[in-house]
C-alpha cells in the first residue's frame, strides 16, 4: 500500500536520510512531501493528502510544537497522526509535545527499525513489490 508522508525538518540532509530510512523499511511506493518549517508544511497539508507527518521541533519560523498545535487546531488535519523527531530529549518537553496532540516520538540518532516501528504503528504494514522479493538485499545504503 502507498502512503503520503510528510517530513518537516528545516535540515534537508536530514529529511533525505529520513525518506531513505523509509524507502529502506519497505515503504518504497510512498509519496514524500516534505518542509522546511511547520508554516511551509501546514500550506502542504492544506493542499495535499498526507497520512502521517513527521516533525522536527527546533526549526525556524514555526517550531514542531507550535505546528502540532495548528494541525491539532484544524478540524480537517487533526486525526493525522504526527510523530516528532527530534534532538530534545527533555522528559517535560516530550510530555509537552504529546500533551498537545503528537501521536509519538523519537529521538536523534535514531535506528531504522525505530522508523518502520512507528509507521506499522499508525499506518499498518508495508507491502513490498513483486521485483522487490528478496527483502532488503537491493538496498544502496
Amino acid at each position: 500500500m502507498s502512503y503520503s508522508i510528510l517530513i518537516v525538518d528545516d535540515s534537508m540532509p536530514m529529511r533525505s536520510v529520513i525518506k531513505k530510512t523509509i524507502r529502506a523499511a519497505g515503504y518504497s511506493n510512498s509519496e514524500f512531501l516534505d518542509a522546511a518549517n511547520g508554516k511551509e508544511a501546514l500550506n502542504l497539508m492544506k493542499n495535499n493528502w498526507v497520512d502521517m507527518v513527521l516533525t522536527d521541533h527546533n526549526m525556524p519560523v514555526m517550531n514542531g510544537l507550535d505546528f502540532i498545535r495548528a494541525v491539532k487546531a484544524d478540524d480537517l488535519l487533526k486525526t493525522i497522526p504526527m510523530v516528532v523527531i527530534t534532538t530534545e530529549g527533555n522528559e517535560l518537553r516530550i510530555r509537552e509535545f504529546m500533551e498537545c496532540g503528537a501521536a509519538g516520538y523519537l529521538a536523534k540518532p535514531f535506528a531504522a527499525e525505530d522508523i518502520r516501528d512507528l509507521i506499522v504503528k499508525f499506518l499498518g504494514e508495508a507491502s513490498y513489490d513483486e521485483d522487490d522479493s528478496d527483502g532488503n538485499e537491493n538496498l544502496d545504503f
